[in-house]
């Protein structure tokens, strides 16, 4: 038998200076990693995402306006007043209603939409296409389609009109309708988004536990109850937080649509609201006042929304 003879002053396992040596180049080998994979990645969300909110704070304390110069420090005074500004507070209304429509509604009506399509077949994979191509469609696409069909002289008030409605509903110039109107619109666009969600989740429900649903008695009802459901819980958490997240960031749909009316704001959301006051306004400091209230809404919401659903997630 040949015994491996190390060379000359190397560390050999059981020789004292292994073991640091050992740990030096396993912090190297962790620092190298670091540095070819998380340090781009750092650097990208650093530039595009934590400098831009931190500038936005940090213009939202000053009375910055290139029509009115020069800038000047006016620390919270943006933001006592913007809970006094009509304004605002009716866009935050406005904000909070679409937000709830089209939640509830998109939720509702996509995994009705999913449950139907869970089938095999290419009429059903065809379906599934069309349910999804609003969702790839520009905004503004979109609105241009929806505008021209619920205007006064629309497509759909002149089926209206031949079918014998004198005098039908004013969608889009009618102050008490426009605002469900639009949130109509955003939940046509989203809801093939949610039923794409739905049908993944119907996907991993296993088929054994509905044949044995089915063996002890269970109508379907009862199993879409106690098997279906409850698998479902994920995909619900996943389409409630973009739901709500696309809510408050609602925007191209009212510009395109609406323009904030008919009237005075009465289609008029946070979003569209801070584009007005920091774009034709001018007011940069109070525009980034509202651009950092309403990131902050949108965070603590979905925060809350990801931790509640997320704890229903373990308890069903």
């Amino acid at each position: 038998m040949t015994a491996t003879l190390a060379p000359p002053g190397a560390h050999t396992r059981d020789s004292p200076g292994a073991g640091p040596a050992r740990r030096w180049f396993a912090r190297c080998s962790k620092v190298w990693h670091f540095l070819t994979f998380g340090a781009p990645g750092l650097v990208v969300y650093l530039a595009f995402v934590l400098v831009p909110i931190a500038m936005t704070i940090g213009t939202s304390l000053t009375n910055r306006n290139p029509a009115n110069p020069p800038t000047r420090w006016v620390g919270l005074r943006n933001y006592t007043r913007l809970f006094s500004d009509p304004d605002f507070t009716g866009a935050l209304k406005n904000t909070v209603v679409v937000t709830v429509i089209i939640t509830v509604l998109a939720n509702v009506l996509g995994l009705l939409v999913a449950l139907l399509l869970d089938r095999r077949g290419w009429l059903y994979n065809a379906l599934r296409s069309v349910f999804f191509t609003p969702v790839v469609l520009s905004s503004v696409v979109v609105s241009v389609i929806w505008q021209a069909i619920l205007t006064d002289d629309g497509l759909l008030n002149s089926m209206l009109k031949k079918l014998g409605v004198h005098h039908p509903p004013g969608w889009l110039s009618d102050p008490d309708l426009a605002l469900y109107s639009v949130a109509f619109i955003i939940t046509w666009q989203m809801l093939g988004f949610c039923v794409v969600v739905y049908l993944a989740g119907l996907a991993g429900v296993p088929a054994e536990l509905h044949e044995a649903a089915s063996i002890d008695g269970a109508g379907t009802l009862t199993r879409f109850r106690n098997v279906t459901w409850p698998m479902l819980a994920p995909a619900l958490t996943i389409n409630t937080v973009m739901l709500l997240i696309s809510g408050f960031k609602a925007y191209d749909q009212i510009q395109v649509i609406t323009n904030g009316g008919p009237g005075n704001g009465t289609t008029s959301t946070v979003a569209f609201e801070v584009v007005q006051t920091t774009f034709t306004g001018n007011h940069i400091g109070y525009g980034a006042a509202m651009a950092t209230v309403m990131l902050a809404i949108i965070a603590v919401i979905s925060v809350l929304a990801l931790r509640v659903l997320q704890r229903r997630e373990v308890t069903l």
